[in-house]
């Protein structure tokens, strides 16, 4: 793989390129961390109804006991204490119900929010990214195996525009049956620049 071309106008387009998609992922990232952070602040909110709750239940608990100690009255005072026992108990609960909402909601959006656009950007810069840069590998390692510059030519009158041809010689197709060195040159040469490889002289 050879990841940047050997032209430097495009090369510098690919590090631009590579430096913002990485900045815009830091960003979203970030983004979903900070949500995820202010999300999971509101679950003090159940914190606090939980400690509420366990504290009242735990005071009317205390109380139903100790009343209910006292003889030949006790067990009709304690019941209405039992009953607010049980209260504060339902709202402990509640409260824990209220942190495990905010929990998963906080993981859903955080995850939601930095995830969707990652994987936009991943897919508009990394694939082309990765499809140039084992294309380039390719035509790298074919000019080092010595593939033949009218083996490249006859490669460049297959992929590349008719206008683009027709710039380097106006019946190309002749001159590479006919074995003109300029020409297979200048057509090999457009042919390794589609892929960022200089022709080497």
């Amino acid at each position: 793989m050879k990841p940047y071309s050997d032209f430097a106008p495009r090369r510098t387009r690919q590090v631009l390129a590579d430096v913002i998609a990485l900045v815009l992922i830091a960003c979203w990232i970030w983004l979903g961390v900070a949500v995820h952070a202010l999300i999971s602040d509101l679950a003090a909110y159940g914190e606090q109804i939980e400690d509420a709750g366990a504290d009242f239940r735990q005071s009317m608990t205390e109380v139903g006991e100790t009343l209910g100690g006292v003889p030949l009255i006790g067990q009709g005072i304690r019941a209405p204490f039992t009953g607010a026992s049980d209260a504060g108990g339902v709202l402990e609960a509640a409260g824990r119900s209220q942190q495990e909402l905010v929990d998963q909601l906080a993981v859903t959006l955080g995850v939601g929010i930095a995830t969707l656009p990652v994987i936009m950007i991943l897919v508009v810069w990394l694939v082309p990214r990765l499809r140039f840069a084992v294309r380039a590998g390719r035509a790298r390692s074919m000019v080092r195996a010595g593939v033949g510059i009218d083996l490249l030519a006859l490669r460049a009158l297959t992929n590349l525009k008719i206008s683009t041809i027709a710039r380097v010689d106006r019946d190309a197709m002749g001159a590479w049956r006919r074995g003109d060195e300029v020409v297979m040159r200048a057509l090999a040469a457009q042919e390794l620049e589609r892929s960022g490889i200089r022709l080497s002289r």
